[in-house]
């Protein structure tokens, strides 16, 4: 059997352990391949660099396994900054963007991290960031669309003075 191989293989390393990072779920299959692993006799180490982890983070999940089980294995709580934004502020900020800007007293056409991050320092007094507000968007569930190009409409009595100016500065052969 002809041995398969995967084209730009460091390229799609990346964008698989990005795809596992994704969600709890696949994290949590991640670890329990990684008991499976350890427990059918390869070493932590030897684990580690097959699935691309440091050693000792799969140390943590043998040693979970061992106290707790399946469970040790689930996702826990993360600890994070906690959020400047109260539950009631979250749903008034999906009440906005279920809004176009205008309805909201600004004037954009379409909301942008500047724009929402205006609104929030506005109605809540509090300061968040054009990038931290486009990761809003994202939290939210919502596309950040960015507004098209118009292209500008040819003004025409610009054209006809240039046709003009063109033609008097060339001689014309008969």
């Amino acid at each position: 059997m002809k041995a398969l191989s995967i084209s730009d293989a460091e390229q799609m390393i990346l964008a698989i352990q990005d795809e596992i990072r994704r969600s709890d779920q696949s994290r949590y299959d991640h670890r329990l391949h990684g008991v499976l692993l350890v427990a059918q006799g390869m070493s932590c180490p030897e684990v580690a660099r097959l699935l691309g982890d440091g050693p000792r983070t799969v140390e943590y999940w043998v040693n979970r396994f061992e106290r707790n089980g399946l469970g040790g294995l689930a996702e826990g709580e993360r600890s994070g900054r906690p959020s400047r934004l109260s539950v009631r502020q979250w749903e008034q900020v999906v009440a906005w963007l279920r809004q176009s800007p205008q309805q909201c007293g600004l004037e954009a056409n379409l909301w942008d991290g500047k724009t929402l991050s205006a609104l929030i320092e506005q109605k809540f007094q509090i300061q968040l960031g054009t990038r931290q507000c486009q990761r809003l968007f994202r939290q939210l569930g919502f596309r950040l669309r960015k507004p098209r190009p118009v292209a500008g409409h040819p003004d025409p009595a610009l054209q006809r003075a240039q046709k003009k100016t063109a033609r008097t500065g060339s001689k014309r052969r008969r």
